[in-house]
């Protein structure tokens, strides 16, 4: 996509526009996308929050696997008995010492396994949260970048306006002086230089209050992005069909693949529900160590007992109240909300690639316009310049002219820089969009 900026007739301005922002530039060193959103990603709060809780997930889903693997536990005690018998008379004092290991390994336990599965749903819906959450730090780091960038470039923009018109009014005094003006000449561009004063100031707090932002986002206290390059060629939109795109974001979206796992861990709901009808059957194992050093109650002498037990145990629900076949219907009810769930994830993620995909193909539109309008705004306001030295125009036509020139100007670099959100956007409205996408806009930059 090319641009009119080499013409001629815009030569003088550019440089006087090159020159503002050179007066205003900073010393310290600029960084590029990549590097801001690197220092995002490992400062921003809303996304080491996504970070812990995707960790924190994963160690829940471990969780699962704990119903189909052994169980095993060590007990140990010590305990002293008094024991007094009449008849034959004894009295006696013994120490009791015992020690058991017991182990359970699940055989068939279908509730168990369908939880076992769900965990493993849950790290499929865990890692896309995450993916969303990188996703939309992307989007907002390369916002925070461009809104500095075109605060920066109004301000610029309202500065050369402002020395422009102040050229304007110091000539409409010198012809009010000379008699070759009115008075009303030198007060419609004092009025202008005033405005555009006003305009000035708050250009100037608007860069301030996204600078502070840009700073929060990147954790950096004085964040510098690097310029867009003018002229610059945006890249087109690959592929140039939006149901390509859509199609792409019935497997891709985080969302999608969100509501598509919560489906999934709704079926498996279901099989846990119907577990309760079902029997279960553990194998048990145990070894057990009694040992009486002082003797016990029928014998004075030191005595030890072993104890193995290796079993199988059989459990069969008979009746639960109807709490199972209730819990059997509440299930599949929330199965079919999942699925609906889903679908409605696949329309709206189909509704938000459309008119992402339409509106980058619009604000290309839009900047081919605006250059076609900066060339001829800048051909009207030498038009006016020329007429208002040979006296066909008045001083308020070059300030109008003047005006919209720059007006063109700000517009244009904003449309750009939409451009370049908007195929962000447009690749996280599809799901597909990822850290590699900035090394793109990274080229556009100035190195």
């Amino acid at each position: 996509m090319k641009t009119l900026l080499k013409k001629p007739a815009l030569l003088p301005l550019s440089l006087a526009l090159s020159a503002v922002l050179a007066a205003f530039a900073p010393a310290v060193q600029a960084q590029n996308l990549v590097e801001l959103y690197r220092s995002a990603r490992e400062y921003d709060a809303s996304y080491q929050s996504a970070r812990a809780q995707y960790e924190a997930n994963l160690a829940k889903a471990e969780q699962a696997k704990a119903g189909i693997l052994p169980t095993a536990g060590l007990s140990l005690g010590a305990s002293r008995t008094n024991f007094e018998n009449t008849n034959p008379v004894v009295d006696r004092n013994f120490p009791t010492q015992t020690a058991s290991l017991n182990a359970s390994q699940p055989l068939y336990r279908p509730g168990n396994w369908a939880t076992y599965e769900q965990g493993k749903q849950q790290v499929v819906l865990s890692r896309a949260q995450l993916e969303a959450a990188e996703q939309d730090l992307i989007v907002r780091t390369s916002q925070a970048y461009f809104d500095v960038l075109a605060a920066q470039d109004t301000l610029a923009f309202v500065r050369a306006q402002k020395a422009a018109v102040g050229e304007q009014l110091a000539s409409a005094k010198r012809n009010f002086e000379v008699g070759t003006s009115t008075i009303t000449d030198s007060r419609e561009a004092q009025a202008r230089f005033d405005l555009v004063t006003a305009q000035e100031i708050a250009a100037e707090n608007d860069l301030r209050v996204k600078k502070i932002a840009l700073d929060q986002l990147v954790g950096k206290t004085d964040a510098q992005p690097k310029g867009l390059l003018v002229p610059v060629e945006l890249p087109p939109l690959v592929p140039a069909d939006v149901n390509t795109w859509v199609r792409q974001s019935e497997d891709m979206h985080p969302t999608v693949r969100q509501a598509q796992a919560n489906l999934e861990v709704a079926k498996l709901e279901i099989d846990k529900a119907e577990a309760g009808h079902k029997p279960t059957l553990d194998l048990t194992a145990s070894y057990g160590v009694q040992r009486n050093p002082q003797g016990s109650a029928t014998s004075p002498l030191d005595n030890r007992s072993n104890s193995t037990t290796v079993g199988l145990a059989l459990n069969l629900p008979l009746f639960a109240g109807f709490a199972t076949q209730n819990r059997i219907r509440e299930t599949l009810s929330l199965e079919e909300k999942a699925r609906t769930d889903l679908e409605g994830a696949k329309r709206g993620v189909a509704l938000g690639t459309r008119t992402a995909y339409f509106g980058v193909l619009s604000g290309q539109g839009q900047v081919k316009a605006l250059e076609a309008a900066e060339a001829s705004s800048q051909s009207a306001l030498d038009a006016n310049k020329l007429g208002y030295q040979v006296g066909v125009r008045i001083n308020i036509d070059v300030l109008n002219a003047q005006s919209q020139l720059f007006q063109t100007k700000r517009d244009l670099a904003q449309a750009r820089y939409n451009v370049l959100i908007g195929g962000l956007r447009l690749r996280q409205a599809n799901g597909t969009l990822t850290p590699e996408d900035l090394l793109l806009i990274n080229s556009l930059l100035v190195q």
